[in-house]
């Protein structure tokens, strides 16, 4: 069949090559053109590295693949290019000219010249050396702030295009629910409006710089049992409805995402990967998702390997594709030739592979990848002669511009978590000590900022004979500067996850001689065991990881007041530290900014504005302690197991104090189709300038299947010079307070409710008691999904 044309000032080009047609309207046309091992090979990725010369690509060595033949591979086409900036080491704009020569090279070896859609981690940053380390997905929860991360989101997409990437996986939505879960710092945390409104402003932010974005993990991998990564998940159908798939459902509906990746993990039985009702019936066919579902790394080929439910790679392909997978990353696998011979026996129809090939070919489409004047030179080389030597870019793109570390430090300082103070803090001006006793593994590490998808410890860690690519100060660096007129003494008294005390003496007696002591606690990010936080590396309890706690009580025990602070993936009991410190202040991994933002905070020259996204708990060993749970999950006198945090989701202190007051309730009564008005005054009545995170929680007394005791469903930021005054009206409409019923549908009931504004989930300081009338309702994915917050700021009188 010959190809389809249109005339085009009076140059014929093929249909599908026309950028004024339609993204589908092309893909059918090129569809209609391709072969089987054509289609076949834009469903799946080669996982590659840029070269450090400027060569093309080389296929990725790795201990779960053998590593592509490209020649073999090439002349059908090449659907993508896994992490070439994110596998090794290489300069910027090296890596830019090593991935347009290698496109060059894949349009040029098929026959439709088409190109391949290059993606790369960016979950808190890019991941690439040399390129931002942002705080991890954690401390962005902390900030409370969705346009704050919306903004670091859209200047890692800008860095991404600049480079010739197309797509970013990030961010994680999954919520969590056991924080001895490695990959906890990965999330945004404990409660899905918090992530879902922060998790959706970061997909505006990344799209709107023109890159794919792509939520994961979809859907429940975060439920693990006992918090064990990749173990089976066996929560039921409601709290899979009501807490883990809200973020994702409000994400497709609002942010414009046009990828989503699939879940690990099995569901009572059912791997996401083969889960055609996830994958197709929810998400597309309900929620009207038209992008591409991507796999998690190698997880086609763990249908056969680590679930069972495939007997062949051929069994796999055709369930995953089936399902509704369309590309299969991060290399081919399962859907090169054991599809086609699934194909050929019969287990999935031709008409599967067309589905999933025309989402890839509309998605190459909007990128431009198929226009006739496409050319891969990035943004980042654009007026250079790419065919010169090579040497002469190197050290032309700048990924962690001054204004990129000016964001960074921005959002770190935004997600410092002060938990406790006893006045202690701030420490100037005036009020610095004279001898800082700074003790602790984390005191001069400078990469106990990072988390475990950061390229220096992703990556760099593989090659420790190159540096780091950024600036990363210490936290003992961070203090030298914050406090010049101070003496700084260091000690790290033992390792991270180490036994060793041989250290507590030494670390005792520098308290002692001091007049402060600062401990710096917390992780080191990993992956698969070599860390105490990241993917793979799992907590059996959530005590401080190694001896940490023991050299915590002896600080503690000098007598010298100490101050906490922590550099972690994931919270910590404290033990007698939560009640006897001077003050605890939390950061999550909070990037390369993050020792001074924390510097800046201690000092006061930053006020703190963090608020914890997790529960951090009181026992180590009361998990899960979510603050998301039904009253029988809450302390009882039926267990002797007490899960009250010792600082619960919300709780964050300031320098300053404010006044609750004015509660107003418009309407104590309405339908179950209708909407509250309420509304609170809150007043800066101290000396310092503050912030204030008036969170609003909602709690069903009554309710025909068990509820939590409470949730968030909506929370507005209030930056509040000190006697500045600002009145919060919120429009609750009752679609809020909906819930997946026994018959499997959402359901709005009359009857009486509460909503709780306060500070955190443990101090609701005012409560509207409101009545639902009428009917129960059902309602579906077009319900309302937020408040609406009208804020009014002024000075008092």
């Amino acid at each position: 069949m010959p190809a389809q044309t249109e005339r085009t000032e009076d140059t014929r080009v093929p249909l599908w090559q026309d950028a004024a047609r339609d993204p589908a309207e092309r893909a059918d046309a090129l569809l209609a053109e391709m072969t089987l091992e054509e289609k076949t090979a834009q469903l799946f990725g080669v996982w590659v590295g840029a070269s450090a010369e400027g060569a093309e690509v080389a296929p990725h060595q790795h201990d779960m693949e053998e590593p592509a033949p490209l020649d073999d591979l090439l002349p059908h086409g090449l659907g993508q290019l896994t992490r070439p900036f994110g596998t090794t080491p290489v300069d910027p704009a090296l890596g830019a000219l090593s991935l347009l020569r290698t496109q060059r090279r894949i349009a040029a070896a098929n026959r439709f010249g088409i190109p391949a859609l290059a993606h790369e981690e960016c979950l808190a940053g890019f991941a690439a050396w040399g390129a931002t380390a942002y705080p991890v997905p954690l401390s962005w929860g902390a900030t409370f702030n969705p346009g704050l991360i919306h903004e670091m989101a859209a200047a890692i997409g800008r860095d991404l295009r600049a480079v010739g990437v197309h797509q970013g996986l990030a961010p994680v939505l999954d919520v969590v629910r056991d924080a001895r879960w490695g990959r906890v710092e990965e999330t945004i945390g404990e409660d899905p409006y918090l992530v879902g409104t922060i998790g959706t402003a970061y997909v505006r932010g990344l799209e709107s710089a023109g890159v794919v974005a792509t939520l994961k993990h979809f859907a429940g991998y975060s439920a693990s049992r006992a918090g064990r990564n990749l173990a089976p998940v066996g929560m039921g159908s409601r709290e899979r409805a009501d807490v883990i798939l809200p973020p994702f459902e409000m994400a497709v509906r609002e942010s414009g995402v046009r990828s989503v990746m699939h879940a690990y993990t099995d569901t009572d039985g059912i791997p996401s990967a083969a889960d055609d009702r996830l994958l197709t019936g929810l998400l597309r066919d309900t929620w009207g998702f038209e992008g591409t579902v991507v796999a998690d790394y190698f997880g086609i080929a763990f249908l056969q390997t680590l679930h069972g439910v495939a007997g062949s790679l051929g069994e796999a392909a055709a369930a995953a594709l089936t399902a509704g997978v369309d590309v299969e990353l991060p290399t081919v696998k399962a859907f090169g030739a054991p599809l086609r011979a699934a194909l050929a026996d019969g287990l999935v129809p031709e008409a599967a592979v067309d589905r999933a090939v025309r989402r890839v070919l509309i998605q190459k489409a909007q990128l431009g990848l198929l226009d006739a004047d496409w050319d891969p030179t990035p943004a980042a080389l654009a007026g250079t002669d790419v065919d010169t030597d090579a040497a002469d870019l190197r050290g032309t793109v700048d990924l962690d511009t001054a204004d990129n570390r000016a964001l960074a430090r921005r959002i770190a300082e935004q997600a410092v978590v002060l938990l406790r103070n006893d006045g202690t803090l701030p420490l100037g001006p005036g009020r610095a000590p004279a001898r800082i006793a700074l003790i602790g593994p984390n005191a001069d590490t400078p990469t106990a900022v990072l988390g475990c998808y950061s390229f220096p410890v992703h990556v760099g860690s593989q090659h420790p004979e190159v540096p780091a690519g950024i600036e990363l100060p210490t936290l003992r660096e961070a203090l030298a500067a914050e406090f010049p007129d101070s003496e700084i003494v260091t000690a790290s008294g033992t390792t991270v996850d180490g036994s060793g005390t041989d250290g507590f003496a030494e670390a005792a007696e520098l308290a002692r001689g001091a007049d402060l002591v600062i401990a710096a606690l917390g992780d080191r990010a990993g992956l698969f065991g070599r860390g105490s936080s990241g993917e793979g590396c799992d907590a059996g309890s959530l005590a401080l990881p190694g001896v940490q706690q023991q050299l915590l009580d002896t600080l503690l025990d000098t007598g010298t007041p100490l101050v906490v602070t922590l550099l972690a993936g994931r919270p910590y009991a404290l033990g007698r530290a939560a009640t006897e410190a001077a003050a605890v202040v939390q950061t999550f991994f909070p990037g390369e900014e993050g020792t001074t933002a924390l510097a800046s905070v201690l000092s006061g020259r930053v006020a703190p504005a963090g608020r914890l996204p997790v529960s951090v708990p009181r026992l180590p060993g009361a998990q899960p302690s979510t603050y998301l749970a039904p009253r029988l999950g809450h302390s009882t006198e039926v267990s002797s197991i007490d899960p009250t945090p010792a600082f619960g989701f919300g709780h964050g202190l300031t320098y300053t104090t404010f006044e609750w007051s004015g509660l107003v309730i418009a309407h104590e009564e309405t339908g179950t189709d209708g909407a509250f008005e309420v509304a609170c005054t809150v007043r800066n009545t101290g000396k310092r300038p503050g912030t204030e995170v008036v969170q609003l929680y909602l709690h069903d007394p009554v309710a025909s299947v068990v509820q939590p005791v409470q949730r968030l469903i909506g929370y507005v930021r209030l930056d509040l010079a000190p006697g500045e005054v600002a009145e919060v009206r919120a429009t609750v409409p009752a679609d809020l307070a909906s819930f997946t019923g026994r018959d499997g549908h959402r359901i709005v009931e009359p009857g009486d409710l509460e909503m709780r504004f306060g500070p955190s989930s443990t101090d609701a300081l005012l409560t509207a008691r409101v009545r639902l009338t009428g009917p129960v309702r059902t309602v579906d994915h077009r319900r309302r999904l937020h408040p609406d917050f009208r804020v009014t700021q002024r000075q008092a009188r």
